[in-house]
């Protein structure tokens, strides 16, 4: 399975700064020396043409130049560094590139990403593009611009974001709105932040303390539902490891377990009807951020067991 990452880019944040950002290469190091069938590529930086597909031209600029206004930067969380604007372009280069590849091998991932707190115009919530919009825009195009073998057209694209990430995906949700291409669904803290979502296609809050069996008792419902209501040709999988019982942020009490649970219950959710994957990291801040680690390392060991399922797959075909 091919992973694409981008931890050379480590933003200069002041000291005390909450954004956990060592967790991206001990999660590259981990894989390294754990998944030999795990092959890690160093992720392209997106076009800005690629990000116009999503974001405003204004916003764009505003972070390639430098020029975003102080309110702005503090919504995003981030001070402003060129190192911030490259690792925000590669961030999302990593999912375009998964999402390409997954297209044709059936799975790939994003060893950072699920920037779903970014919205057309703005960003916020560490999260400065959206790379799963703009993946699912460039995979929409370019599948619009292929032929069937006959000479025919193709059907518009279906895509399907599941985020399992604890905050609701409120940029993801607002940048999808009104398109019945893509189904958005949000499995959240209820209480967590933003404390002003917005309305994905099927949004699931979740009470404070909501420990495995609940959890994957609802998942279960939550696929049951996005399968009656749309036929998705891609999916996007956010698995963020912030639901964890020992995440700062969280809320929730899923133990290491219950994730790997939920993150064996998506895939084989996708497996079972062929539709290929891309994986994104989304949050976690761990009081120890080695439980954040080892919780996002199963979800790639679990993704290396489904790959090797589509390798078998392809070479039948």
């Amino acid at each position: 399975m091919q992973a694409f990452y981008s931890d050379q880019f480590v933003l200069p944040l002041p000291e005390g700064h909450r954004f956990p950002m060592a967790k991206y290469r001990m999660l590259r190091d981990r894989i390294a020396a754990e998944l030999s069938s795990i092959q890690l590529t160093e992720a392209p930086a997106a076009t800005e043409g690629e990000l116009a597909l999503v974001h405003t031209p204004a916003y764009i600029d505003s972070i390639l130049q430098g020029t975003a206004e102080p309110a702005v930067l503090r919504e995003i969380g981030f001070p402003w560094s060129p190192a911030m604007a490259e690792r925000a372009l590669r961030s999302v280069g990593a999912t375009v590139a998964a999402a390409r590849v997954a297209m044709t091998e059936g799975l790939a991932a994003n060893l950072a990403g699920g920037t779903h707190h970014a919205y057309a115009h703005k960003g916020g919530g560490f999260c400065v593009f959206n790379d799963l919009a703009v993946a699912a825009r460039v995979l929409q195009a370019e599948w619009g611009r292929s032929r069937h073998p006959d000479g025919s057209r193709r059907q518009p694209l279906q895509v399907a974001v599941i985020d399992l990430d604890v905050h609701q995906g409120n940029g993801t949700a607002s940048i999808f709105r009104h398109d019945e291409s893509v189904f958005t669904l949000s499995l959240h803290g209820d209480k967590n932040f933003p404390f002003r979502k917005e309305d994905s296609d099927l949004d699931i809050p979740l009470p404070d303390g909501c420990a495995d069996a609940e959890y994957l008792s609802t998942l279960e419902h939550a696929l049951q539902e996005l399968e009656g209501r749309f036929t998705p040709g891609m999916v996007f999988f956010l698995a963020g490891a912030d639901p964890h019982e020992g995440d700062r942020l969280g809320r929730l009490k899923l133990t290491a377990d219950g994730l790997e649970a939920r993150d064996r219950r998506v895939l084989d959710w996708c497996w079972q009807r062929r539709i290929p994957a891309v994986i994104t990291m989304g949050g976690g801040y761990g009081v120890n951020l080695e439980d954040t680690v080892g919780v996002q390392l199963n979800t790639y060991r679990v993704a290396a067991s489904y790959r090797s399922r589509w390798a078998g797959l392809l070479v039948a075909a």
